[in-house]
This record gives structure tokens, C-alpha cells and sequence, in this order.
């Protein structure tokens, strides 16, 4: 009744101007804070608004990449090196075997604890582990290609031989990645991967469509080893330039024991995670033509901004679940922890409904012939946002000693997608994919939930009916 009545109020009782001054006078107080505030939760902010941002920005960027090769190579060619390239990300992301997410505990511990030469052996010996680890799978792959190729088809043989050789370096990337998260630096995590790598394979491409007219396949691999090379490299040389001024130098010292025993169960996790979200491309390109898995890569690639929220919150975070489960300081911790399912859902939502209203259009730059992958997008989102619900959950489990049930969780969702994808795909062909995936994102979603509210006692999820 009262706002009823104040609605009729002539101009002359509304309120003062001031009240609206004031509103946006603390909207300019609170971004201030996140910009220079340095407690806890405003450097997180402004570590997930700037990785947001990076992470953004390569979306554009790499829709737009994703969108001529597209164009230049056509959806057979497209089809094929998407393929490629997710065997390539999905093979590369494994390497590491958890060195990355494992290193974001070593290196804060020795740091605090002063083990300088335990902190300068992780910085050398982890890097040199994953490059030959990176090494000897690629010559493994190769040598497999060259005596069992006529078990994979012609199309598809060139550019997954010549895309592993990009194994070593996507690996060190991977690696430095981690190290450059944990002190903070993420312009030099994010910027070369996400911002430049796409960019150089566009002029290679681009180059080449100039030159010659034409462009394939083998010529995006070509492209995809020449970017990240260059990148991994220049990343490389860069972050010994900041560690130069942060690690005093000295001798090194070396704990693979330890460094393995509390990686390889991370390594389980990012398995399985990697084997779900990578299953229905590999699959799909066993039943369908590389045309249709083209389409199918576009939808995907085309949904990448709401993957892009959650990536950026757990790049803030991952570090502080550690510090605070350590110090037993539980109200952080629990505060910390719903602010950042906060930060991962209504932006990944607001991210969601402007893809959905946008994505007709978005995949018709693909190609006319993309535009029959739009139904796709509303089944892929179902997944997306119930993984949405549940923030960084995975790294909450992992970063507080509950590794080991988050590889059984994601072992089982994995298991299940792919039980889902080679039972769909056949009679439903590119929707079965998408149904497979967003049914197995759904129950790990809940079953990550669970595990976090029995084994932890947190309640990671969007809506809490406690408070």
C-alpha cells in the first residue's frame, strides 16, 4: 500500500536527487574496492575479473577464429581438424599428470614455509617433466599412427600425426599456467594461450588462403604447431624473467615421491574431467561424417563464453580453498566459498541467455550449413548450467584433501557419457551427443554436491535454504 500511494505523490515529494547520486556513489565505492582493495576477497575479484576479462576476450577472438577456419576450410576440412585438435587437447591436458593444479599447494607452502631450494626444484623439475613426458607420448603417438594408420581414417590421419608434435609445448604451457596462477600473474597465464596463440593460427591460415587460394586441415596444423610453439616459448621465457625477481636464487632440491603421490589423484580427476568434456567430438566423428562433426564443434565453440566464467572464477580461487582449509579458519572459508558459486552462476546465466537469443545468427557465420547445429545449443546449456550451480566445487574437493572422491565422481560421469554417447549417438546422431553430455554433466553436478556437503560439510550450491 505504501508504494502504492507514494507512486501518486506529486513531482515535488519524490525523492531527492541525492538518493540516486548515492546509489551510484556506492556502486563507484564497491568497484574501487575490487580494483584496489587488498583483503582476500577483493584480490580474488579482481584476479577472477581480470581472468574473466582475458578469458572474455578470447572468446571473441576465438569465435572469430573458429568462424573463418570455418569459412576458409570449409565443414569437411573443419570437421577433421576439430577432431585433431580436441585428440590434441584432450592428450596434451593429461600430460601434466596434475603437476599443474598440485603445484598450486607446493609452491604456496614452501613459499610460506621458506624452503626455498624445495620451491626452486618444483619451479625446474616439474617443467622438465611434463616437456619429456610431453616427448615421449607424442613419439609414442607417432609411431602408433605409422603402424596402425589404416585403423583410423585417411582424412583424419595427417593431421592428428602432425598435431602431435605440438604435445611438448601445450604440456609446458599447461604446466607454467598453474605456476603463473599462483603468484598472481594472470596476464601471463591467460594472455599468450588464450589471446595470441588463435591470432597467429589465423594469419598462418589466413596467410595461406591469400597465397594459394585454398587451405585444409594439414594446413590449421601447421598453423596450431607454429602457435604454440611460439607462445609456450615466449611464455616461457617471460615467467623466468618474474620468478628471477621473486625466488632468491640457490640450489635446487627435489621431492618426486611427495610431488607424484599428491599429483597423481589430481591427474585422475582432470582425467576423467577431460575424457567428459572431450567424448562426444571423439565419438561422434566414429559414426558421423566430418561435416556433421564440424557442426556439432561449432555449437560447442559457439557456447565456449559460459565454459569461460567458471574457468576464471577457479583461477582466483583454487589457492584460497587451500589457505583456508589449512588454517582452520572455517567462517572464511564457508564465505569464501558461496561467494564464488556466486561469481560462477549468474554471470555463466546472464552469458547463457545472450548465446541463446544470438546463437542463429552466430552459427550462420560459420556457413549456411552450420545453422542445423542451433537446436544443439539449448540441449548443451541444460549441462552447462547444472554445472553452473555448483561453482568450482571440484576444486573446493580437491584443494581440501577430498581428491580422491572427486576422482570416483568424475570417473563414474565419465563412464556414463560415454555408455550415453555410444548409445544415443547411432540413433540420434549429433543431439544424441549433446544429450549424453549434458545427462552426465547433470548427475556429476549433483553427485559433486554430495560429496561436498558429506564430506566437508559445505553447501556449494546457488540456492541455500539455511540462510
Amino acid at each position: 500500500m505504501n508504494d502504492i500511494a507514494s507512486a501518486g505523490r506529486p513531482p515535488d515529494s519524490a525523492p531527492p536527487p541525492e538518493a540516486g547520486s548515492g546509489r551510484v556513489a556506492r556502486l563507484r565505492e564497491a568497484l574501487a574496492d575490487i580494483l584496489r582493495g587488498e583483503t582476500d576477497r577483493t584480490l580474488a575479484q579482481r584476479t577472477a575479473f581480470l581472468a574473466f576479462a582475458i578469458r572474455a576476450s578470447s572468446a571473441a577472438i576465438a569465435l572469430l577464429s573458429q568462424i573463418l577456419l570455418a569459412r576458409w576450410l570449409g565443414s569437411h576440412e573443419y570437421g577433421i581438424y576439430a577432431f585433431a585438435f580436441v585428440a590434441m587437447v584432450l592428450v596434451g591436458g593429461l600430460i601434466p599428470l596434475g603437476f599443474p593444479a598440485s603445484g598450486q599447494r607446493f609452491i604456496a607452502d614452501y613459499s610460506e614455509s621458506g624452503r626455498t631450494e624445495l620451491l626452486r626444484g618444483f619451479l625446474f623439475g616439474s617443467r622438465v617433466f611434463v616437456v619429456a613426458f610431453g616427448t615421449a607420448a607424442a613419439a609414442v603417438g607417432m609411431l602408433g599412427i605409422w603402424l596402425f594408420g589404416d585403423q583410423i581414417g585417411g582424412d583424419y590421419r595427417l593431421p592428428l600425426f602432425l598435431i602431435l608434435v605440438c604435445l611438448p609445448a601445450y604440456a609446458l604451457t599447461d604446466m607454467q599456467d598453474g605456476m603463473a596462477r599462483n603468484y598472481g600473474w594472470i596476464d601471463l597465464a591467460l594472455a599468450l594461450p588464450y589471446l595470441v596463440r588463435p591470432l597467429i593460427i589465423l594469419a598462418i591460415v589466413g596467410g595461406t588462403m591469400l597465397a594459394y587460394g585454398r587451405a585444409d586441415a594439414v594446413t590449421a596444423a601447421y598453423a596450431l604447431i607454429a602457435a604454440i610453439w611460439v607462445t609456450g616459448m615466449t611464455q616461457l621465457v617471460l615467467l623466468e624473467v618474474r620468478l628471477s625477481r621473486r625466488v632468491p636464487r640457490g640450489g635446487r632440491a627435489y621431492d618426486w615421491k611427495t610431488w607424484l603421490v599428491t599429483s597423481l589423484p589430481i591427474f585422475l580427476v582432470e582425467s576423467f574431467y577431460m575424457l567428459l568434456t572431450n567424448t562426444d567430438v571423439l565419438v561422434l566423428s566414429i559414426f558421423e561424417s566430418p561435416d556433421k562433426v564440424g557442426i556439432y564443434y561449432a555449437a560447442v565453440k559457439t557456447l565456449a563464453l559460459i565454459s569461460f566464467v567458471p574457468f576464471a572464477v577457479t583461477a582466483a580461487s583454487s589457492h584460497k580453498y587451500a589457505e583456508y582449509g589449512a588454517s582452520g579458519d572455517r567462517q572464511r572459508l564457508e564465505g569464501f566459498v558461496r561467494d564464488t558459486v556466486k561469481w560462477t552462476f549468474w554471470p555463466a546465466l546472464g552469458a547463457t541467455l545472450a548465446i541463446l537469443v544470438a546463437g542463429r545468427p552466430l552459427l550462420w557465420l560459420f556457413g549456411p550449413e552450420f545453422v542445423v547445429g542451433y537446436p544443439l545449443l539449448f540441449v548443451l546449456v541444460i549441462g552447462l548450467m547444472a554445472r553452473a550451480t555448483v561453482g568450482p566445487v571440484d576444486r573446493v574437493l580437491n584443494m581440501l584433501g577430498q581428491q580422491n572422491v572427486c576422482a570416483i565422481i568424475y570417473a563414474g560421469a565419465f563412464a556414463l557419457n560415454l555408455v550415453l554417447n555410444f548409445s544415443l549417438i547411432p540413433m540420434f546422431g549429433m543431439a544424441g551427443a549433446a544429450w549424453a553430455t549434458s545427462i552426465a554433466l547433470i548427475v556429476e553436478s549433483a553427485l559433486l554436491f554430495l560429496a561436498a556437503r558429506s564430506r566437508l560439510g559445505l553447501h556449494v550450491f546457488i540456492l541455500d535454504r539455511r540462510r
